[in-house]
């Protein structure tokens, strides 16, 4: 039998706990003959690297900077990732490139487990791919505007765009002005990057912050109700290991439990 392959890319992505999660997941699935990597891949490196995969390979996991320009590279691509501008999974099936976004997914998981499942307002801090896709969230959660704070709302206009695409009125602010009372709070920024708004957090009724590592973050720590990330990862990679190996169900408590363990082992 064939070995199947999966694989984590992006730049930086030593870092990642994809591969825990993944490797966790096939073997609760008792997927033995089944392989997945972390591989370090900059812009300039995804066309050369997809060309060069054989049919060994099921499918990949795409972290920044690549969940945008990998569309050039793909034959299909789901109305979701369409949508949000973002496809952070790649699905390899016969002879075919097909883009998935479980971003939205995993978002969406995070907050019902958190009993965040109808708010009423949000306001979502950064403009980058990963908010396009709380955008995609927000919509399904049933909302049909969102504040988007941003450092230029000049140079927000793809994310903007993605808004358009949902039906989503968005209203732009900058870091300066913003005013986080609302029912829920989603920062995408990177790690350090929000801890100058914990004061500011601490009035919403709700803050999820996309980091997961090190955890918690300043921007939480008066929060009244609080998110990780590492929800939202569990939750993105359990819908990527249904579509690149397709099970019904990815084990997610798991998955859930070695990622844990793998946090508290860093230190984390």
């Amino acid at each position: 039998m064939m070995m199947r392959r999966a694989a984590v890319l992006g730049f930086p992505v030593t870092h990642s706990l994809s591969p825990v999660l993944h490797r966790t997941a096939y073997e609760a699935l008792g997927l033995t003959g089944w392989r997945y990597d972390a591989i370090e891949c900059a812009e300039d490196g995804l066309a050369p690297f997809v060309a060069g995969l054989g049919p060994e390979w099921a499918g990949l996991s795409l972290t920044m900077p690549l969940k945008r320009v990998v569309f050039p590279l793909l034959d299909t691509v789901s109305g979701l990732a369409v949508q949000v501008g973002a496809a952070n999974t790649v699905i390899f099936r016969d002879g075919a490139r097909h883009g998935e976004n479980t971003d939205v997914h995993g978002i969406v998981r995070a907050l019902a487990e958190a009993g965040v499942s109808r708010p009423r307002s949000a306001t979502i801090l950064g403009g980058g791919a990963t908010a396009a896709s709380a955008l995609g969230a927000l919509r399904e959660l049933g909302l049909d505007e969102a504040v988007l704070v941003v450092r230029d709302p000049a140079r927000a206009g793809e994310t903007l765009a993605v808004a358009d695409r949902l039906g989503l009125s968005v209203r732009t602010q900058t870091f300066d002005k913003f005013d986080a009372e609302v029912d829920l709070l989603i920062s995408t920024l990177p790690s350090g990057a929000a801890d100058a708004f914990a004061g500011v957090a601490t009035r919403a009724g709700a803050v999820f912050d996309v980091v997961y590592s090190p955890w918690p973050t300043m921007l939480v720590s008066g929060a009244r109700k609080v998110i990780g990330g590492f929800s939202m990862l569990l939750h993105q990679a359990a819908r990527q290991v249904e579509l690149m190996t397709g099970s019904t169900i990815a084990p997610v408590e798991e998955m859930r439990r070695a990622g844990e363990a793998e946090l508290i082992r860093r230190g984390e």
